[in-house]
């Protein structure tokens, strides 16, 4: 496996792989990593669809990727996912999905085009005083010392980041800036979460940084994550021959050394109560998603807490399988879970999904996002985040493009919220949100956009209906870590077996996107098959001077460098400079930027 750049390997079509029609597949998993791996498996692989096997523990694909209906209990949305333009592996693939509800369109023809009419962005990205704006107008407030910093873990080293907290390496004023208020809520980073993580975000997408305050950098599906992205991949794969089998509970991978190399040798599952195991040969690949986000998520309802009482560090399908097959690593090169799952306190979060038809309701959401929900287009164009709950949930809340469900009710619209505080009081609900029902999470959303304190119980419990969703490990792949407690999508030496998902390792790019679960899929492939064509390379942008002077600009909110306080030394430092670079191009890259004047 290599990288490239450019469409000179983006539009070939590899030669067909030596052997592959002696080889069969097996994908333990079927998010949207597991179902990439077989999109890759069969377009570039060539490998016949009959010969590519997805088991999958539970009765729907798509593991995190979820958006469903229960028929009693309403809606539920665990989370979204935001697109980024260079989710290079993501566009390689959905450009040979077909659409289902457009024919002879592809998938990403068809996100193209929504994204291209309807542009996302926000008109309110926080409020303050029960619906007020907060007015964040799109400033970082990024002190000198915060910006320094940030400057700073850029530029450093992921091995000198390794095990460390973002508040090990930003200064204390750092908290109090619109940028930590922007990047907390959006990505759901925490103080105590990994500095090494949030290295790769400043660098994977510091193109964007100018589109971070209004979101005008993201894009989004049409409807919901499942019926967008999951729906169509497994048509796709249906249609090529490829079988789901369902109620499958992979137990372990038994793996044998074998000199230098490492062979999958057997499969051990659970189906219907029984015990049973695939045996493997050489020629059977075998493609592990080890570790999920969302796995022993409890599930609440209108009038239901979600039952934690199972909840315990470290326990979950996705977890003990993974331990299992990290107890056989000769040196530790099946990762180290344990640094990742073991800490459900720090790495938790709740979210909830409010369903209303009430034009009451309605019209205290428009006056915060000012637009129409009903009218098909984007509305809230991201997180709304209620900033003066910081200290209590730290809600924060959204309404994508309606309907975000096919089979949902015109005049319905679906709010999704989330918490990353759960143990703390509510402002209005006092009371931890995870102990909460569906009714009284409304209430608290009501109480923060306004709406009047008297009616708040009579709607939260009459005119809306509300699911919900803690989630233990939500913020796992976030922890502190080492390089080597995440296995490399193919460990050294690994002949027929490769790790997917978002707690695999692959250089450069970042965890909680599809693109990093796509890539993984991608990268197992065209390893193990040894497809003669390139991964697209993580987008370049940190290595791009004009992209790194226009975040410059952006990151000091738009002022020139001479408008910034300077003491009188670095005053002389930039006049030297500034007289260094006349009649350059680098002076005319640092106009365009708007550094200097």
């Amino acid at each position: 496996m290599y990288y490239g750049v450019g469409t000179y390997e983006a539009f070939a079509h590899p030669e067909k792989p030596m052997g592959v029609d002696r080889k069969k597949a097996y994908i333990i998993g079927t998010g949207l990593a597991g179902l990439s791996a077989a999109f890759y498996l069969i377009r570039d692989g060539q490998m016949k669809g009959e010969n590519v096997h997805l088991l999958e523990k539970l009765d729907l694909a798509g593991g995190s990727c979820d958006g469903r209906k229960d028929i009693t209990k309403g809606f539920y949305m665990r989370g979204g996912r935001e697109m980024d333009n260079h989710f290079e592996c993501m566009w390689d693939m959905f450009r040979d999905v077909p659409s289902i509800e457009t024919p002879n369109v592809s998938v990403l023809d068809e996100y193209y085009w929504l994204n291209k009419h309807d542009p996302n962005y926000s008109l309110c990205r926080a409020t303050v005083n029960c619906g007020e704006d907060a007015h964040t107008d799109k400033q970082f407030k990024l002190d000198k010392e915060s910006a320094m910093a940030l400057s700073k873990l850029f530029i450093t080293p992921e091995k000198d980041l390794e095990d460390k907290k973002i508040s090990e390496v930003l200064p204390d004023s750092f908290w109090g800036t619109n940028f930590w208020l922007y990047w907390q809520t959006m990505f759901a980073f925490q103080k105590w979460s990994s500095a090494l993580e949030m290295k790769r975000y400043l660098c994977r997408y510091v193109h964007h940084i100018d589109g971070l305050p209004d979101f005008s950098a993201l894009r989004f599906t049409k409807y919901n994550q499942y019926e967008s992205m999951i729906l169509p991949l497994a048509k796709y794969l249906e249609n090529h021959g490829a079988t789901i089998e369902y109620g499958i509970d992979v137990k372990n991978v038994v793996i044998t050394a074998q000199g230098s190399k490492k062979v999958a040798k057997q499969i051990e599952y659970v189906k219907d109560g029984k015990e049973e195991i695939i045996e493997l040969t050489e020629d059977d690949l075998v493609f592990i998603t080890n570790g999920c986000c969302t796995d022993t998520s409890c599930y609440g309802d209108q009038n239901t807490v979600p039952d934690l009482s199972k909840i315990k560090n470290g326990y979950g399908e996705s977890w003990n399988l993974w331990k299992n097959i990290a107890r056989q690593a000769t040196n530790g090169e099946f990762g180290n879970p344990d640094a990742f799952c073991s800490n459900v306190d720090a790495t938790n979060w709740m979210s909830a999904t409010i369903e209303t038809k009430d034009e009451e309701i309605i019209e205290h959401i428009m006056k915060i996002c000012k637009r129409d929900p009903r009218s098909g287009k984007v509305t809230t164009g991201g997180i709304v985040t209620v900033k003066d709950s910081a200290e209590n949930w730290y809600l924060s809340w959204t309404i994508n493009r309606q309907p975000q469900f096919k089979s949902q009710d015109k005049d319905t619209v679906l709010i999704w919220a989330y918490s990353l505080n759960t143990n703390k009081d509510g402002n209005y609900v006092k009371k931890p949100m995870k102990q909460c029902t569906g009714e009284e999470i409304c209430e608290e959303w009501l109480y923060h956009i306004g709406f009047p304190k008297e009616k708040i119980k009579e709607y939260a419990t009459e005119r809306c209906n509300t699911t919900t969703c803690y989630m233990p490990y939500i913020n796992a792949f976030f922890q502190p870590r080492k390089e080597s407690d995440r296995p490399l999508v193919v460990p050294k030496g690994a002949l027929n077996f490769a790790f997917l998902g978002q707690f695999a390792e692959t250089p450069r790019d970042t965890i909680f996107t599809t693109e990093y679960s796509i890539r993984t899929g991608m990268e197992a492939v065209y390893t193990l098959l040894d497809v003669d064509r390139a991964v697209p390379e993580v987008w370049g942008s940190k290595y791009d001077v004009r992209e790194l002077l226009k975040a410059c600009y952006y990151a000091i909110d738009k002022k020139s460098i001479e408008e910034i306080p300077l003491t009188f030394i670095e005053k002389q430092m930039l006049k030297t400079v500034e007289k260094k670079v006349q009649g350059t191009d680098l002076e005319i890259l640092l106009k365009e930027s708007g550094l200097i004047k």
